[in-house]
């Protein structure tokens, strides 16, 4: 279907740009939420008669969204939630969640704004894409941990379930003993060799002792 764009559409193009889209996605989408208009020769009058208004409304809204992406973008939310082990969370986190916690700061963005592409399912921090406007997104962060002692740590930089990992796999293999790098493939090193040469001397020593004992024995018997 061609249509007339009342507003600018990602990857389609900008006000008032006639393209071709599946019939589909006119209907159901865009023909309801008055984002475009049927590219009929009646529709394409109608557009030019009030292209001057349309636009500056438009330039208007953007100046509004722009103003107010001043204050949320950048902002940071954090939601806790139960998990495994291994990150992953006991259900999700929805537009619906981030929406809320946005609200909590005073920032006053629709569900509909928040584009998420798929819930967060796992602990970690993330990126997530706010729309104001056709012409205007900014990014916030959600934070998703288990404590708000993680969720410090994530925002510090630091990788939780990385770090979680490695001391799992560090309880696994236990104590290891440092190695000498100067030492070559096979060579022992010489406190080592110390330690063993005191054991044969240690021996050694007692060696004779045990002998004479036995000689005593056998003298009495």
């Amino acid at each position: 279907m061609d249509i007339i764009l009342l507003e600018r559409i990602e990857k389609l193009g900008t006000i008032g740009d006639v393209v071709t889209v599946k019939d589909g996605y006119a209907r159901n989408y865009l023909l309801p939420n008055k984002k475009a208009l049927r590219a009929n020769d009646g529709n394409k009058k109608v557009f030019e008669a009030n292209r001057e208004r349309l636009e500056k409304e438009n330039t208007e809204r953007r100046g509004e969204a722009e103003k107010a992406g001043e204050k949320v973008d950048g902002a940071e939310i954090v939601l806790i939630r139960a998990s495994s082990n291994s990150g992953q969370l006991y259900g999700s986190v929805t537009v619906r969640d981030i929406a809320e916690k946005l609200a909590e700061q005073d920032h006053a963005v629709d569900k509909k704004q928040i584009i998420l592409g798929a819930p967060i399912k796992t602990i970690g921090m993330f990126d997530v894409r706010v729309r104001l406007h056709p012409e205007v997104d900014v990014t916030v962060k959600a934070n998703v941990a288990r404590s708000d002692d993680e969720a410090a740590l994530q925002t510090q930089g630091i990788d939780v379930m990385a770090a979680m990992f490695q001391e799992e796999q560090s309880e696994k293999v236990g104590f290891t003993e440092d190695v000498d790098p100067s030492l070559e493939p096979g060579e022992i090193p010489a406190d080592m060799l110390e330690e063993g040469a005191d054991e044969a001397t240690t021996d050694e020593d007692k060696a004779p002792e045990d002998s004479g004992e036995s000689s005593e024995e056998t003298t009495e018997a």
